[in-house]
């Protein structure tokens, strides 16, 4: 780029970028470019808006951006037009924002307010560094990968070019590039740096203290950027360290504590890459303390900083401030030792140890520095004394004060590094050379811890070292004296002295552990020595005034003294002895109120007794001393003594060492202990707990180990004892009422168990034995814990029990053996061993008497006699009993039967029954159940329960009942006391044992509780007046137990004995009365269920009462639609239905009829299972018919009644069907043969019903008769229902035959035929008494219904035959066809038509001649009817027909002659029109079937055929004929195109038959036709031909062009590539001739011209689709040559235009590759036909206006499809200039009046020049457009000024966006003509406005 280009480019304004202008790729971070383009402003700012709002949940800082970058406001805000000012303004709220943003960057909220801002402020553009800034921190995202491809940054010298190689690869920024460009680019370190202040600064307003945690990212990404550019450069620049250095000062004076240690890392970086000048060594160091000091929560951090930059830089010292802030660090002392464990220190040590000595003590003796601080760094330095400590502290300006040096001096281990100080002491002396230094040098090394070797001899001038090695010996004498006594004052005691000395620098708290460490940590009787060190401890504690002020303290010294109390050496003058005496002696202890007077009584003791006894009566004396002094205290002193001494613990066991009770119990019992027992328990509770806590751990743990033994010893000597004490330490966590005042918790009860581990596991046999017995408590204790909810303590247990694995003769032995087998799952779970021992119950209960479960069980049984013992504690049988809670027992089944007596049984039964009453447990009721489940019970003790049996009280019929019924309840009224006997038994301990009894398995003589149940089902139906108890749920119990007790006794269904149960004891009268009376349909299934058991086994006594059994289930159960109720109809009929079979006939068909009067109320879906289920039962050999039948009359009745309509009868038809079709063929067959027979036996009216009862009386008996009457009783019907009930029979029939359902059971129906020989049979008879009754009331009302009768007969005939077999079918059609009667033949050729379309079989040809000889009847035989023989012939034909197309193809030779016979026919002229149609159908399809066999007829078929079409007047008058002809003619075609080529002209010119005729289906003929000769036919042949018709349909029959045409373009189409290249040139020329149409053919009539014009454009664009781009160039040039040929019409123009249109149409884009050369002439044709610009016609014609309107709309369309589909701008530059103004212009061309005007402009005009302005794609050119059309806007004519606007809004709807540019010139225009004078122009403005707004997004009100 030249330098003159990059300054323009600088000039540029960013509003002018064309990408704000280009609306087909919009910015965006979220959606793809092309996808944002169609996002509207709206979506955009509601998509800001939701991010904004989710971050106001995260930060409340952003809400002041909802008044400005998220308001309402900005969306209309367009910064290119704002001033400087506004977009500065605008940048620094963008820039805030960011900068607030950037710690959210990767959330999704954050991203949405980014495209917001990009897509409205395009701060991709405006704001590139604020964004990059924003983005940074996560360079290795995809997300900031995005956000680099929104920018453009290709120009070389832009700051961000550098990113540009990630635009295309989409790759995130690589690390090391970054930081690369880091160090290479000092400006971008500087934006790096200057980011994170930036951030800081604009946090700190909304985030207070030293934590900012949303700033940790840019924190993070500014270490780890810094520091790695800091590490790779090679050389660091005075530059980059000037570059950084503010921003470490900012970082160091910052609060915030992650900004803070960046910057100590990145100063450490600097300090190890940089060498730096002392100047600014002393500046960061200072800056550092400072910083440390400020900030407190990182001094290790700020410390390890300092140290690393004075270890990289030559500093010697630091300066005193910073010296200073170091002194007033807190933590510094204890911040460098962790520090110096780690690394080294030294150098910030040697630059402070100056400083420290100078300033250790002030003028005032103060101390700056704490003591521990000056030691810590003195020691450090011991090694290192010479350089600097001993110079800088000997060389004071004064002397220091004695205290001072015994402070800071005596303490220094200096004794340690002899040689370092031999050293230096030698090169000092050197030095010295006055008096005064050589005093303050001895004065020095005379201070020492220990009076060390160079402490100065008073007596003599030198050192003790020197005076040891001194030659005289008066020198050494005095040095051996000085140090005796030295040794004789002790100063072995100097540390103790030097604490006393520094006290006021320890806390009381350190200095008292510190002393009484010393107690604790010395053994005087190993080490005596240590007695004076211990004696000066027991002086500082005694002394220390401290204990004084804090009484806690000095109760924890008297209480950690008390053990040294005990006397342990009877001599005064041991150690042991001396420490007991120093502590008694003291102040501490004589002075406190537990001991006091210890100290005298210690002294009587020694005083009066011997030493072998002294430590017995001293310790005595000792306990006596303090018992009672602990009698003496009030009671708050005592408990707080108390208190203090549970924390003793050697004292505290002493004090009761000497206590001794018993107890002589086997089981510790505290709840049976007199209260001074439970206080020794108690005191010997806690003596084990301080005990056993003392001798876990510790260094006084052996001491008290040999106290525990001791104890036990004194008072548990004893093993019951002692295991009595364990036990009850082991269980006694489970006590409630704590008689013994103190808790056993977890820890005391697990280390109890431990202890009881240790000591069983060193017992012998015997013991073991002892302690597992029945009465000990050590099993059930230890048990007892295994259900602990503490796991240590189950382990514990588990541990001790597995010590009991020897003793196998313990009662608990197996039980013990078989948990230990489970220890994983004890530990694991505390329920476990519940379970366990529930498991092992039921295993030993379920053995078979073995003697391993006898002993498991006594086991458990020894465990609850444990509970049973009084002795037991009752805590201790509560938790044995939760163990136990898994061991069930009860009544089993062996223990029930071995009661033996009756009464026992009924009495225990009795109790269980009275239980379940009673009970509200439902745990209870369920076991009660189950036991009652698991016995074995006699039927009478159950029928006892219920009470005294009384008879049922039913009458023997139902008449009888009801009259008992009313007879009760007059009864009721009079009196309502309660009925005797069964009645005191509430119906709920009833209801309860019959619930027992519904699942009773094991039942003895159940037949015993049949009169029992009777006489309840009695009393629930006949309630008392008072009684409101809803019995239904009662009576459905009572049934299902009869169920039930009959299922027992027959389980088969059999007949019960005589013996078993009486017949008399079923009361079926009262089952009915229940079912009849109950309301709830589940008493119903019940007793419908026990009614067909009771059938099965007293069939007789259900007979009696079958009606009114099935006329319930009718009336009631069938309505019901559940899944239960079916089951039980299914249930009844099978079981009731067999036993009705072998009664009368009349009873079986009564109870159908029940069924099918109760169809309607069935549920649809149920109807036809029950029925079939009915019929299955019944037979439906048997029955079927009758069912049928009982159907046909009910639908008879009901359609005469309501006047059903056709749906209904369809309806119910199929169901009919479906029914029938639920049985096998040979069922359905009789069926319908006992159907036909019965129809045969009714009269033929109602009239002669009685004398033909009489005939048929001869012949029937009364059964039969009576069967009749059941199915339809003529006397009780109309004649009218009768005959409707016939019909309706026979419909039937034919319906059931036809169904596909019938249909495919017969096609797989294998064997004879011999009951479809039976049915044909009877049809036939049936038919013939039909037809009988046809002629007998052809003059009657009735003849009418006889004739649909006599057709519905046949329709069943024809079923019938469909369903013989081929062979008998054609011995049947030969027969019929031979019939004389017309009628007769053509049912029989109609039944073979039938078959033919249903079955075809070669036999069937034997057929042909019969057939051929009723064609040829009509023309030898005069006596029949003239048109009853045509109707025959032509059914002959057709048959003819059906079997040529069956087999004609296979079978050729055998149809020869049935052409030679239809050709007879076609060729004869008086023949009728009706068979000779069918004679050319037939004709038709014996060609196709014959093939070459029929090309010897053509000669004499075609000539007869086209001769036929061109015979129109006849030919019109009869639809049917011309069908025929056509269709003739198409097959022909179809079969044999090679050999129609003499006939095709003629053909050619009858396919335009469709236009003169209205017959629908002509037209499709003539389309297969047509399609036929366009594909079937050789081009070679039909070119030619069509060519010689264009000639001939040109001239004078032009309405069939149209046909002539489609043919060619079909032929066209399915031409192949290579054929069409062959007869291209034909075909040009072809289409240039036809093209002429217009100039040659059409004058004066336009809509001809375009017509016809049409067909061939649309023919020539089938050929041009098919051409490569090579062949149709040429031809497209050539047309185009065509038209402008000089001299040819200027209709040639029009007609080219036309055909370009439609070319472009169809090409699309391919089209403009061709278009270029229609520029031009296009421009040129616009103009020549603007009136505005010429006043000459541009066709000489009277029809010149049409025709240029024409013209004008051909070249706006096709202009229009060139803007549309052009993808290779093809509107450059000069073409746009070409075209814009004529296209343009034509808004004035107001050519053809108002209309023609207002839909060119809107329909071809707009659409065109809006096209334009997308294709155009150079916004340079949309100005010139825009003005040009806003010149028109001022046009003097009103429609101008209106299609402008038009043209304007169109204009605005293409551009969208990117007409804001355009608007400032458009805005005054449109002022303009809102005071236009044309109503109609303002208001179109007004519109426009309004639409521009909204393609706009915003309002233009404020420019107007």
């Amino acid at each position: 780029m030249t330098s003159l280009a990059h300054q323009l480019k600088r000039l540029a304004l960013p509003q002018n970028d064309p990408s704000l202008l280009s609306r087909k790729d919009v910015a965006s971070l979220l959606f793809d470019p092309k996808e944002a383009a169609s996002i509207d402003r709206d979506t955009f700012f509601a998509l800001g808006c939701t991010g904004l709002e989710e971050l106001l949940g995260i930060e409340s800082a952003f809400e002041e951006f909802q008044e400005t970058l998220f308001s309402q406001a900005s969306k209309g805000l367009e910064r290119s037009v704002q001033t400087k000012e506004v977009n500065q303004k605008l940048d620094a709220s963008i820039s805030l924002f960011l900068t607030r943003l950037s710690p959210y960057f990767l959330l999704k909220p954050a991203q949405k307010c980014i495209e917001w801002l990009i897509h409205r402020f395009h701060i991709h553009q405006y704001n590139q560094d604020s964004l990059i800034a924003c983005s940074l921190p996560y360079h290795e995202t995809k997300v900031f990968v995005r956000v680099i491809q929104l920018l453009k940054i290709k120009d070389p010298t832009h700051r961000w070019n550098w990113l540009q190689c990630l635009q295309k690869p989409g790759v995130p920024l690589a690390r090391g590039t970054l930081i690369t460009h880091c160090y290479k680019d000092l400006g971008f370190m500087d934006f790096i740096c200057s980011l994170v202040t930036k951030s800081v600064k604009v946090c700190a307003y909304s985030h207070s203290g030293e934590n900012c945690p949303q700033l940790r990212v840019i924190f993070s990404f500014y270490a780890s950027t810094i520091i790695p550019a800091l590490d790779a450069v090679e050389k660091v620049t005075d530059a980059l360290v000037a570059k950084l250095l503010p921003y470490v000062q900012k970082g160091l004076k910052s609060s915030l504590v992650d900004y803070k240690a960046a910057t100590y890392m990145i100063v450490c970086q600097l300090a190890v890459k940089v060498v730096m000048e002392s100047h600014l060594v002393d500046t960061l160091a200072l800056q550092i303390s400072k910083s440390v000091v400020k900030t407190p929560t990182l001094p290790r951090e700020g410390l390890g900083s300092l140290i690393v930059l004075l270890q990289n830089q030559k500093a010697e010292s630091i300066s005193e401030k910073a010296f200073g802030y170091l002194s007033a660090i807190p933590t510094l002392v204890p911040t460098l030792k962790d520090i110096a464990s780690v690394y080294d220190i030294g150098p910030l040590l040697r630059c402070l140890l100056p400083h420290l000595v100078r300033f250790v003590v002030t003028d005032k003796g103060r101390f700056l520095m704490s003591g521990t601080t000056i030691l810590f760094i003195f020691r450090y330095f011991c090694q290192d004394v010479h350089c600097k400590f001993l110079p800088a502290l000997v060389n004071c300006d004064s002397v220091l004060p004695s205290r001072a040096w015994r402070v800071f001096v005596q303490p220094l281990p200096l004794s340690r590094y002899p040689g370092a100080l031999d050293v230096v002491l030698e090169g000092h002396v050197s030095d010295i050379s006055n008096k005064e230094e050589q005093n303050l040098f001895h004065q020095f090394i005379s201070l020492s811890l220990s009076s060390g070797k160079y402490k100065i001899i008073p007596e003599s001038d030198t050192t003790l070292l020197l005076g040891l090695n001194h030659p005289l010996p008066s020198v050494r004498n005095l040095a051996l004296e000085h140090l005796k006594e030295i040794l004789r004052t002790g100063q072995v005691c100097a540390p103790v002295g030097v604490m006393c000395v520094n006290s006021e620098f320890l806390s009381a708290e350190d200095m008292v552990s510190s002393l009484l460490s010393l107690f604790q940590r010395t053994d005087v009787s190993k080490a005596g020595n240590w007695f004076p060190v211990l004696k000066e401890a027991m002086r500082v504690l005694d002394n220390t005034h401290l204990l004084e002020e804090i009484p806690t303290l000095r109760n924890r010294v008297v209480t950690e003294l008390l053990p040294f109390l005990v006397i342990t050496c009877p001599y005064e003058n041991l150690p042991e002895y001396q420490v007991a005496s120093c502590v008694a002696r003291s102040s501490l202890i004589s002075q406190h109120p537990l001991t006091q007077g210890w100290s005298q009584a210690l002294e009587d003791v020694m005083a009066r007794t011997c030493p072998s006894d002294v430590m017995g009566v001293a310790n005595q004396q000792l306990i006596s001393t303090m018992t009672k002094n602990l009698l003496g205290m009030e009671a708050s002193s005592k408990r707080s003594c108390v208190s203090n001494l549970k924390h003793t613990r050697q004292a505290g066991c002493l004090s009761f060492l000497g206590l001794r009770g018993r107890t002589s119990e086997t089981w510790w019992n505290p709840e049976k202990l007199d209260n001074t027992t439970c206080c020794y328990l108690r005191l010997l509770i806690r003596l084990f707990e301080m005990t056993i806590a003392g001798a876990s751990q510790g260094p006084l743990a052996p001491g008290f180990r040999a106290l525990m033994r001791l104890l036990f010893q004194v008072h548990l000597s004893e093993l019951p004892e002692l295991f009595g004490f364990l036990s009850l330490l082991w269980g006694y966590g489970w006590s409630q009422s704590d008689q013994l005042d103190h808790r056993v918790g977890a820890v005391l009860q697990t280390q109890a168990l431990y202890v009881g581990r240790a000591l069983l596991s060193s017992q012998n046999g015997k013991n073991l034995k002892l302690l597992t017995s029945a009465t000990s408590p050590v099993v059930p204790s230890l048990l007892m814990c295994l259900g602990s909810p503490v796991r240590e303590v189950r382990r514990a247990a588990v541990a001790a029990l597995q010590e009991l694995g020897g003793a196998d003769a313990s009662p608990f032995h197996l039980v013990t053996k078989k948990l230990l087998q489970e220890t994983e799952e004890l530990i694991t779970d505390p329920s476990h061993v519940s379970q366990a021992l529930g498991k092992m119950y039921e295993e030993a209960i379920a053995g078979k008497g073995k003697a391993q479960d006898k002993k498991m069980i006594a086991s458990v049984d020894q465990l609850l006699g444990c509970v049973q013992s009084p002795d037991c504690p009752s805590y201790t049988a509560r938790a044995l009993l939760q163990l136990l809670r898994e061991v069930n027992g009860e009544i089993t089944k062996p223990f029930f039967a071995a009661l033996g007596d009756e009464k026992v049984q009924q009495r225990l039964l009795a109790v269980m029954f009275d239980l379940l009453v009673d009970c509200k447990n439902p745990v209870c009721a369920q076991t009660i159940n189950g036991v009652f489940k698991s016995i074995t019970v006699d039927g009478e003790l159950v029928a006892a329960e219920f009470g005294p049996v009384d008879r049922p009280k039913v009458s023997g019929s139902v008449h009888q009942t009801r009259r008992s019924k009313m007879l009760h309840r007059k009864a009721q009224d009079s009196a309502s006391g309660p009925p005797d006997g069964i009645s005191a038994v509430p119906w709920q301990r009833v209801t309860l044992i019959l619930e027992l009894l519904q699942h009773k398995k094991k039942l003895k003589r159940p037949q015993k509780l049949v009169p029992t149940l009777f006489s309840l089902l009695s009393r629930s139906l006949e309630p008392v007046q008072d009684d409101v108890t809803n019995l239904e749920y009662t009576k459905q119990l009572i049934l299902s137990c009869l169920l039930n007790v009959c299922y027992k006794l027959s389980p088969d269904g059999a007949l019960i004995s005589k013996d078993v149960l009486e017949e008399e004891k079923f009361n079926v009268e009262l089952v009915v009365q229940c079912l009849r009376g109950s309301g709830m349909p589940q008493t119903h299934h019940h007793a419908l269920l026990l009614l067909g058991t009771m059938a099965r086994i007293f069939p007789e006594k259900v007979l009696h009462n079958i009606m009114p059994i099935f006329t319930f289930m009718g009336a009631n159960v069938m309505r019901l639609d559940d899944a239960y109720s079916f089951q039980v109809i299914s249930k009844t009929v099978q079981m009731v239905i067999p036993a009705l079979i072998k009664s009368m006939e009349t009873v079986v068909i009564r109870v159908v009829h029940v069924f099918v009067d109760a169809l309607p109320h069935v549920p649809e879906h149920r109807r036809r299972p029950v029925l079939a289920g009915l019929m299955t039962t019944l037979g439906a050999g048997h029955f079927l018919w009758v069912l049928l039948l009982l159907l046909f009359k009910q639908h008879a009745m009901q359609a005469t009644s309501a006047d059903a309509g056709e749906t209904a009868l369809q309806r119910d038809v199929e169901f009919w069907i479906s029914v029938c079709c639920e049985f096998e063929v040979p069922e359905q067959l009789l069926s319908l043969f006992k159907i036909l027979k019965y129809l045969s036996r009714l009269p033929e009216d109602k009239e002669d019903g009685e004398n033909a009862d009489k005939a048929k009386t001869r012949h029937r008996g009364t059964e039969k008769e009576g069967t009749d009457t059941l199915l339809f009783n003529v006397e009780m019907h109309s004649g009218k229902e009768l005959r409707h009930y016939k019909f309706l029979s026979l419909s039937f029939l034919s319906q059931l035959l036809a169904s596909d359902g019938f249909v495919g059971k017969v096609g797989h129906l294998a064997g004879p035929s011999v009951m479809r020989a039976h049915l044909l049979e009877e049809i036939l008879c049936y038919i013939n008494s039909v037809a009988r009754c046809v002629e007998a009331n052809a003059n009657k009302p009735t003849a009418k219904f006889w004739r649909a009768m006599l057709n519905k007969s046949y329709d069943v005939l024809d079923k019938v035959i469909a369903l013989l077999p081929t062979d008998t079918f054609i011995t049947v059609m030969r027969g019929l066809m031979a019939n004389k009667l017309p009628s007769v033949r053509r049912k029989a050729m109609e039944l073979l038509n039938n078959k033919l379309q249903q079955k075809t079989v070669c036999v069937l040809l034997n057929l042909t001649k019969d057939l051929l000889s009723i064609v040829s009847r009509g023309q030898h035989e005069d006596d029949e009817e003239e048109e009853e023989q045509a109707i025959n012939r032509q059914t002959a034909l057709y048959s003819l027909k059906l079997l040529c197309r069956s087999f004609g193809a296979s079978h050729q030779e055998a149809f020869v002659p049935v052409l030679h016979g239809a050709m007879e026919l076609v060729t004869s002229p008086h023949e009728d029109r009706n068979v000779m149609g069918s004679a050319l159908l037939c004709i038709a399809e014996v060609t196709s079937a014959l093939k070459a066999l029929a090309v010897p007829q053509l000669p004499r078929l075609m000539p007869a055929v086209l001769q036929t079409l061109k015979e129109r007047k006849e030919l019109f008058s009869n639809k049917v004929y011309l069908l025929s002809a056509v269709t003739a003619l198409q097959r022909v075609s179809e079969t044999l195109p090679h050999f129609i080529s003499p006939y095709l002209k003629d053909i050619l010119l009858q396919v335009h038959l469709n236009i003169c005729t209205k017959c629908p289906q002509l037209p499709v003929r003539l389309a297969s036709l047509r399609a036929t000769l366009a594909t079937k036919v050789p081009s070679r042949v039909l070119l030619p031909a069509v060519t010689m018709c264009y000639s001939q349909v040109a001239q004078s029959q032009q309405n069939r062009l149209g046909p002539l045409m489609d043919i060619l373009k079909d032929h066209i189409v399915h031409m192949e590539r290579d054929e069409l290249t062959g007869h291209q040139s034909e075909l040009t020329s072809f289409f240039l001739t036809a093209l002429d149409f217009r100039s040659q053919h059409s004058q004066g009539n336009l809509e001809k011209a375009n017509e016809a014009e049409g067909c061939i454009i649309h023919c020539l664009l089938a050929m041009i689709l098919k051409m490569s781009e090579a062949s149709f160039r040429p031809l497209f040039f050539k047309l185009f040559d065509w038209s402008k040929t000089e001299g040819a019409p200027k209709d040639r123009l029009l007609t080219f235009c036309r055909l370009a249109d439609s070319i472009a149409d169809k090409l699309k884009g391919l089209f403009v590759l061709f278009a270029g050369h229609l520029v031009k002439p296009f421009a040129d044709l616009l103009n020549q036909t603007n009136v505005t610009k010429t006043d000459e016609a541009f066709f000489d014609s009277d029809d010149n206006v049409e025709k240029t309107c024409l013209l004008l709309q051909y070249v706006l369309d096709c202009l229009h499809k060139i803007f549309l589909y052009d993808t290779k701008h093809f509107v450059s530059k000069e073409r746009a200039d070409t075209l814009m103004a004529p296209l343009v212009d034509q808004l004035e061309n107001t050519l053809g009046g108002v209309e023609v005007y207002h839909a060119r402009v809107t329909e071809h005009l707009v659409p065109c020049i809006a096209q334009f302005s997308i294709a155009v794609r150079d916004d340079s050119q949309w100005k010139p457009l825009n003005y040009q059309v806003l010149l028109k806007t001022r046009h003097s004519s009103p429609k101008v000024r209106f299609s402008s606007l038009l043209m304007l809004v169109e204009l605005a709807g293409k551009l969208k966006e990117n007409y804001m540019v355009l608007l400032p010139e458009t805005i005054p225009f449109l002022a303009e003509l809102m005071e236009d004078e044309c109503e109609e122009v303002e208001h179109q403005v007004q519109k426009v406005i309004h639409e521009m707004e909204v393609i706009l997004g915003e309002s233009l009100q404020s420019y107007f």
